[in-house]
């Protein structure tokens, strides 16, 4: 089936005029504006954009992102036919009433001609984000989720601008409090809804604030496997016992507690990071534990995403659905011994939505580095994932050709592995924003 997951319903704004309730008789109200279809394909929800004009019967655009060849609206009859490029076509007939867009679409493959399918759906008018003064929310949450899932119910509504200060538990489940609120393996706090994101839009995470409250973390002893060769596991043979941490926030450390005489005098910087922040992977994805990362972002890891970062990720539903959590009081590259310094955390935060942007992976930006990430079993193919998300950036930003964007990775490239110990490593690829002041940015 080709509708696609994560493309949205966009209709050329003319003479935009708000659709009467009830069905009308007679040339209908201006179709044109920006819609989102919502889908039912064998019982899962898939989002789609339609975009159309209309001029007094007629109806031009694309539906699901296929031109429409043919298209009518007579009262509250609409019918469209969209045509693919490889001549698969979309059947549509469907009936304005109380502002929605109901109907039936039968798809034709055009390689598969006497088999097509059938599907309903239900086609709303994008609402905008609202455009009053930012807000600030002081939420405290009372559940948490296992499941970057579509299907978990908003905690909050926010708007983009708008600030939220919440407070996460830790990885195994303990919040501030040293309470065990929820089983481990990175509960996560939301997800919160942000008005007038949109699948194929671009959810902005600013990281404003990451406060340590309490005064202990804990971690443990091991080395991961995938970090180890043979002669190291067999030293390693024994290890695997938690390691408590005291947190002194007054100067600025961490120390393991009840340490023998050699580790004693052992202390760490305190730099607090979130290692879990994603959007909800789309619905007709099975959804992932939150142990697990991947375009949507998830398990990341990665110790630079603290504050003053921003995160970029990919919206698959609407109002993005973000989930964030599994603070760490500190970790070091790769997070060798399977957990980092894992506490709880206070968190301050505001979004932004970049529309239309269909971006295809998570990107981090740090007052001083952009950051691509790579994300595979393969630290190889984490690697290359890493040089390709970065390729893309320069291109999209710069427009520069494969040529030049070489020559800025071959001079500017610094890697870093970020993740090793959960089914994903991760490598980062940094550049320092010095290096781009040379490089005009040019409109998309």
């Amino acid at each position: 089936m080709r509708f696609r997951p994560l493309v949205v319903f966009t209709v050329c704004a003319c003479a935009l005029s708000n659709v009467g309730s009830g069905q009308q008789t007679g040339p209908a109200k201006d179709l044109s504006g920006n819609w989102i279809i919502s889908a039912d394909l064998f019982g899962t929800t898939l989002y789609e954009h339609m975009e159309l004009k209309q001029d007094g019967e007629k109806l031009s655009g694309t539906y699901a992102g296929d031109k429409v060849t043919a298209g009518t609206v007579n009262g509250g009859a609409i019918h469209l036919v969209a045509t693919s490029d490889e001549g698969t076509t979309s059947d549509v007939h469907a009936t304005l009433k109380d502002g929605a867009i109901t109907g039936d679409t039968i798809e034709t493959d055009a390689s598969d001609k006497d088999h097509p399918s059938k599907y309903t759906f239900t086609g709303t008018r994008v609402i905008a984000a609202p455009h009053g003064a930012p807000q600030r929310h002081e939420f405290t949450p009372t559940v948490f989720y296992r499941q970057f899932s579509p299907g978990n119910r908003p905690v909050l509504t926010i708007a983009p601008g708008d600030t939220v200060h919440t407070t996460t538990v830790d990885a195994g489940g303990t919040d501030e409090k040293g309470v065990k609120r929820v089983l481990g393996g990175n509960p996560e706090t939301g997800p919160f809804y942000i008005q007038g994101a949109e699948p194929g839009d671009t959810l902005v995470v600013h990281i404003l604030k990451l406060r340590l409250n309490r005064d202990y973390a804990v971690s443990d002893d091991a080395v991961d496997e995938s970090a180890m060769n043979s002669q190291l596991a067999v030293t390693m043979k024994d290890a695997g016992k938690t390691v408590r941490w005291h947190i002194d926030p007054a100067k600025g450390v961490a120390y393991p507690e009840n340490a023998a005489p050699d580790m004693a005098n052992y202390r760490v910087p305190l730099k607090p990071m979130l290692g879990c922040i994603a959007t909800a992977v789309g619905p007709a994805q099975a959804p992932p534990p939150t142990g697990d990362s991947g375009g949507w972002g998830g398990n990341m890891d990665f110790n630079e995403i603290g504050e003053g970062a921003t995160v970029y990720l990919p919206v698959a539903n609407p109002g993005a659905l973000l989930y964030l959590g599994d603070g760490h009081a500190e970790q070091g590259d790769g997070e060798l011994n399977g957990n980092a310094l894992e506490t709880s955390m206070d968190v301050e935060f505001s979004v932004d939505v970049i529309p239309g942007t269909h971006l295809s992976g998570r990107r981090i930006e740090t007052p001083t580095h952009i950051i691509t990430m790579g994300l595979s079993a393969s630290l190889d193919d984490a690697l290359k994932g890493a040089t390709n998300g970065m390729a893309k950036w320069l291109n999209e930003d710069y427009k520069l050709t494969p040529s030049e964007t070489a020559q800025v990775l071959g001079t500017a490239a610094e890697y870093k592995v970020s993740e090793v110990a959960d089914r994903n490593s991760g490598v980062v690829l940094k550049i320092d924003k010095q290096r781009l002041t040379g490089l005009v940015k040019k409109a998309n």
